[in-house]
């Protein structure tokens, strides 16, 4: 089974197939309105803006999992990120990304991916401290570990990267730019 295979759910509850998406470099992100990451939603939509034309697609998949900072429906996450942020990338209906609630999409990308750990930096720090007390082995184990977590998948629709929530945008950028 490869990432074409799956259906996931629309903002506005329609299936919609990530067949849709061969040919494309696709960066997948699990999303939070009310996460000290949101902010990246800027950053997201101007990586859009300048690669769209060139093959990219960002979809998005807001989660409340962590920290319950996806609160709302779908609706009124989507009226959020477009009032705040702009954006005008794909953005999917809410999900689960672990547990076994998770969407099949979501545990394929775990399957096929590993953590590698977060940024040696003082907010990677933080972020182990936070995910640690969630779960002990999380260094052992491939599940997300917080909000946006990014996958670069290649037109193929192989997983080229997974990258943490603190990683930069110039290293997830030179990757995309690479891909494309």
């Amino acid at each position: 089974m490869g990432i074409y295979d799956f259906t996931v759910k629309a903002q506005d509850g329609s299936d919609v197939s990530m067949a849709d998406y061969k040919g494309k470099v696709l960066l997948i992100v699990n999303t939070a309105t009310g996460c000290g990451f949101t902010p990246q939603y800027e950053d997201l939509q101007k990586l859009y803006d300048e690669h769209h034309e060139d093959g990219l697609e960002i979809l998005d998949f807001p989660c409340n999992q962590f920290g319950n900072q996806a609160p709302g429906d779908d609706e009124e996450i989507h009226t959020f990120c477009k009032g705040r942020f702009g954006i005008t990338f794909p953005q999917f209906s809410k999900i689960d990304v672990n547990g076994e609630n998770a969407i099949p999409l979501y545990k394929w990308l775990e399957d096929n991916s590993e953590f590698k750990g977060f940024d040696k930096n003082p907010a990677g720090l933080m972020m182990s401290g936070v995910v640690k007390a969630m779960d002990k082995d999380y260094k052992k184990n491939s599940k997300i570990k917080w909000n946006f977590t990014k996958f670069v998948i290649d037109r193929e629709g192989n997983i080229v990267a997974r990258y943490e929530p603190m990683t930069s945008l110039k290293k997830l950028k030179a990757t995309i730019e690479q891909v494309l």
